[in-house]
């Protein structure tokens, strides 16, 4: 049988793939695309759209008990079941849907993850595939612990597919998902234990908002173990033991479930790229500024799976559509990391966009620093909600706003208008003349910039 020969083949049908997919067969090209699990990719399917949907549930608890006994007289009371139902509502039509409107483009699909058998060929479903481009955005997964049951280990989608909320929970790593879902699970009832290697959580964001992040999951019954070294997980009658070592002490701790948070490594180990030259490192396939393999020039990478990713969906999408266009005219367009607003959906929400504090101190001479505590103020107050701070950056020297920081129970919105103060250069004065709704949350940012 005479082998298949395309113009482009890309692995993974998340909304990267998908769209570098789109674009090349715009311009007519023959174009295959491949995935080893449902199409439409990670987010869409098992990640931050089912996320997000869950969420609501228990926030709806959590302000409910916020306003008991100031208006709320009786909790509303979850039915799971009906919640799972109208989640999978979202999710189960995506890899239908997906697959069929690519079909309609004319791309060809593929069910399984290829692996390179030279620098111009892949092995997929038992046949040899050619082409003369490859774009591989195969996205995350979680990263595997070396540890002594680590079979045992459930992942984020595992908890997106609970049956019923758990009576314990035990987390390990505090990143995005542990202290997402450790807010929401803590609030429906489950007792929640997140067990950190460092000394903190998040550490890629504020360390003034996430200390006082932690402080309001404890009060919501999460319970942080911070230096502590997860060494074995191992099967009990009813629950899991998990051994971790703590100041130099064996302790140990019991709950029904276990779940590995401790972050997500570039999906490329079955690929086996090395038959194709093609570099990778430990955080993805190596790109330049066009997501052009460093080491293969018809090889593009794209989404999570590039080593220039920030593991944002936005940032996936676009850099779908250079990787498309840049097989289309070679070097047409660079990617360069734009102003990228990104949120912990935790109770209340962190978000941040631009500089934090000591990146900006490295890049201007003098920063001006507003930091405070908002929780007296009246969004949180009519709340009733006992956790409001930020953090806002501004080079003294121009008045331009360069970073901001904000926990609130609105942050994933309203972070969206310092992305574009940011954006477009504004200053703290510029800002201060624009005319937002009140009584608004994003009203709330001109007071916070005042000396």
């Amino acid at each position: 049988m005479k082998n298949k020969h395309y113009d482009v083949f890309v692995i993974g049908s998340g909304i990267a793939g998908q769209t570098a997919a789109k674009i090349c067969r715009e311009q007519n090209l023959r174009v295959a695309i491949t995935d080893n699990r449902e199409f439409g990719g990670t987010c869409a399917n098992r990640g931050c759209d089912s996320k997000k949907i869950l969420l609501q549930f228990s926030e709806l608890i959590y302000q409910s008990k916020k306003l008991e006994g100031l208006g709320v007289k009786k909790l509303p009371k979850l039915n799971w079941n009906k919640v799972q139902k109208f989640r999978r509502s979202f999710s189960n039509p995506i890899p239908t849907n997906t697959e069929q409107n690519l079909k309609e483009l004319g791309i060809s699909l593929y069910h399984q993850s290829p692996k390179f058998i030279s620098k111009q060929e892949v092995e997929v479903e038992g046949k040899v595939v050619s082409a003369d481009y490859f774009i591989i955005a195969t996205g995350n997964i979680p990263r595997e612990l070396g540890i002594e049951g680590k079979e045992l280990l459930k992942v984020s989608e595992d908890i997106l597919d609970l049956k019923k909320i758990p009576k314990s929970i035990t987390f390990i790593g505090s990143g995005y998902i542990a202290m997402e879902f450790a807010c929401m699970l803590a609030t429906l009832g489950s007792k929640v234990t997140i067990l950190e290697r460092d000394e903190t959580s998040l550490t890629n964001f504020d360390p003034f908002l996430v200390k006082k992040l932690i402080s309001k999951m404890e009060s919501l019954g999460v319970k942080f173990i911070f230096n502590a070294d997860v060494t074995a997980v191992k099967k009990l009658k009813k629950n899991l033991k998990v051994s971790y070592s703590l100041d130099g002490k064996s302790q140990t701790l019991k709950s029904r479930m276990v779940i590995n948070a401790a972050g997500r490594a570039p999906a490329v180990e079955a690929l086996e790229l090395n038959n194709a030259g093609i570099e990778v490192d430990n955080d993805g396939v190596v790109v330049n500024d066009y997501l052009q393999s460093k080491s293969h020039p018809n090889v593009y990478a794209c989404g999570d799976v590039s080593n220039k990713s920030l593991a944002l969906t936005p940032l996936s999408g676009l850099q779908g559509y250079i990787a498309g266009h840049n097989v289309i005219m070679e070097k047409s367009k660079t990617f360069d990391v734009p102003c990228v607003p990104s949120t912990v959906f935790t109770t209340p929400n962190l978000s941040s966009v631009g500089y934090g504090e000591e990146e900006a101190k490295t890049r201007y001479k003098n920063i001006k620093v507003y930091q405070g505590d908002a929780r007296d103020w009246f969004n949180a107050k009519k709340e009733h909600e006992d956790t409001y701070a930020y953090t806002i950056l501004v080079n003294e020297r121009t008045d331009e706003i360069v970073g901001a920081h904000i926990l609130s129970s609105e942050a994933n919105e309203s972070i969206n208008v310092f992305a574009m103060a940011i954006y477009n250069k504004m200053t703290v004065k510029e800002f201060k003349n624009l005319i937002f709704t009140y009584p608004s949350y994003v009203i709330d940012f001109k007071s916070m910039m005042e000396n």
